[in-house]
């Protein structure tokens, strides 16, 4: 039969226990998020450059687009192909396991990462475009462009761009940004630049925010434990607490002792 101080023991340690248990697992989905969101720019970086060393003397990067690298008929287009299916990938990792993100925002990457997994399965003609490709190329820019106004945080005190006014005002930036890629399609002088810029920001922003938001929980950890106590501590529950058979005292310190009342 189990003793009372062990009892004690049990009730005591069950909601530690508690807190325990989906610390370790947000640390797992953080680890996902950040290997995913670094993983994403670092990924289709590396499939530019390498794509574009094995294109013949007439592919520019200042001149010709990335989906040029993709395009039936270019050489070695398996390597951008393939970069477009890892991010797509990417997008569906950070959207399940990126924490404290709300619903739509992880909606919206949702989409990205399809449309990118879409691009890679409708890649342009030898010459000129097609719709399909259109479609998903619009898409997905629609929605990585967007996505920053779905990042605010209800955080008691988030980052700059994480609050309201921050991710307005990140999101104008990126609307800009799409606004001049845009204009260079119409017979601009400088469209594999112009696309290889704002792709290369619109891209990594998910990572800033992943940083952002980690910082943001760690703060407000720090406002609900206390910056160095823990749980255990904030709850009002010392080591010696713990000991077997010793009285477990409320947390509220200004609770009075009921006389003749023990545990």
């Amino acid at each position: 039969m189990v003793s009372e101080s062990t009892s004690r023991g049990l009730i005591v340690g069950l909601p530690i226990a508690a807190r325990l248990r989906p610390a370790s697992s947000s640390a797992s989905l953080w680890r996902w998020a950040a290997v995913s969101t670094a993983l994403t720019p670092l990924v289709m970086l590396a499939a530019w450059l390498v794509a574009e060393a094995v294109q013949p003397p007439s592919y520019s990067p200042l001149h010709s687009s990335i989906s040029g690298l993709a395009a039936l008929g270019a050489n070695d287009r398996w390597i951008v192909t393939s970069a477009l299916f890892l991010v797509g990938a990417c997008y569906f990792v950070t959207a399940g396991c990126l924490p404290s993100l709300r619903k739509s925002a992880r909606i919206v990457l949702l989409i990205a990462g399809i449309s990118s997994i879409g691009i890679a399965f409708s890649p342009q003609p030898v010459d000129g475009s097609s719709a399909i490709h259109l479609v998903w190329t619009c898409l997905g820019a629609a929605a990585i462009t967007v996505w920053p106004a779905f990042t605010v945080s209800g955080a008691p005190s988030p980052p700059l761009i994480l609050r309201a006014r921050g991710a307005v005002a990140v999101t104008a930036v990126f609307l800009v940004l799409s606004a001049w890629l845009v204009a260079e399609t119409q017979h601009g002088s400088a469209l594999g630049l112009t696309e290889r810029l704002v792709s290369g920001i619109q891209i990594t922003w998910p990572f800033v925010v992943a940083l952002a938001l980690q910082k943001a929980q760690g703060r407000e950890r720090k406002i609900k434990f206390g910056p160095s106590n823990g749980p255990v501590r904030s709850a009002g529950i010392s080591d010696q607490m713990l000991l077997r058979g010793s009285p477990v005292q409320s947390a509220d310190p200004g609770a009075a002792e009921v006389p003749g009342h023990s545990c």
